[in-house]
């Protein structure tokens, strides 16, 4: 009788134990991990940050930047996320044709508002940005590519969460609290779900200072066929260019963008 696993699994595909894990390795990714989501990083640093012996980082370091995953900048002795990390990681977009084909909308967007536009969708319970089209405002909101973000302040987080399920929403809040970013921030889940349930019925969420104070954002979500959000449109800058009263026209136009990525991708507009 045939093995009826598929290719590329091994028996012991379901063990996620120590024993099945390559320690050198996930330590390695754990190092990568640090360096990316700082802009450099000390051989001294890295070894306190991730608990481990300078020799055991620097090999490690070593070994990521022969692959031209870790760069390290000489002034400083600094370590850096390589180019190779970004076109390993640019892997992930090509998972999607929501960023093709949020491209052209993206750039409609920012033209005729002013403000960045940005996409992004929902990953382990946070807001992945994937994308991003800049405005030529001296001022203005930065989201790089796989910059990651809480979702009860951000506006795709929120845009996101009105069309979940109330089921999923829970577990995101459960897992992953509701931090005080701002004085705006919404602390408790009585506040964040009346503001929900305001974004589902005017088909836009509005981020008012909740992450950064000075600064606001407009979001909508992005559809699949089953009318699930998938990805959220949003527009942000600073709060004396974006006013309440003008949240209303915005709002308008991201979810009109919004609707057209959906269309697009074949997915079905949910009101």
């Amino acid at each position: 009788m045939s093995d009826p696993r598929p290719r590329g699994r091994p028996k012991s595909f379901n063990d996620k134990t120590e024993q099945n894990t390559v320690q050198s390795l996930d330590r390695a990714l754990m190092i990568l991990r640090v360096v990316s989501e700082e802009n450099g990083l000390s051989l001294t640093d890295l070894a306190q940050r991730t608990n481990q012996s300078a020799p055991t980082v620097y090999r490690a370091l070593v070994t990521l930047q022969t692959h031209g995953f870790v760069e390290m900048e000489e002034p400083g002795q600094l370590w850096h996320v390589g180019g190779g990390a970004f076109r390993v990681g640019s892997g992930f977009l090509r998972r999607t044709k929501v960023v093709e084909r949020a491209r052209q909308p993206m750039d409609h967007l920012m033209r005729v508002t002013g403000e960045t536009a940005n996409l992004g969708v929902e990953h382990r319970d946070q807001v992945l940005f994937l994308a991003q089209v800049e405005t030529h405002e001296a001022i203005r909101a930065f989201f790089p590519p796989g910059t990651l973000g809480a979702m009860h302040v951000s506006g795709i987080g929120k845009a996101l969460l009105a069309w979940l399920p109330l089921a999923r929403v829970a577990q995101i809040i459960g897992d992953r609290g509701l931090a005080r970013f701002t004085p705006q921030s919404h602390t408790d889940l009585a506040s964040l779900s009346a503001d929900l349930a305001e974004t589902r019925a005017r088909g836009y969420a509005v981020d008012d200072q909740e992450r950064a104070e000075g600064m606001r954002c407009v979001a909508a979500p992005i559809f699949n066929a089953h009318g699930e959000p998938i990805a959220g449109l949003s527009i942000s800058g600073p709060t004396f260019r974006i006013n309440l009263t003008e949240t209303p026209r915005l709002g308008a136009l991201v979810r009109a963008a919004a609707d057209e990525v959906t269309s697009a991708t074949g997915g079905r507009i949910f009101t």
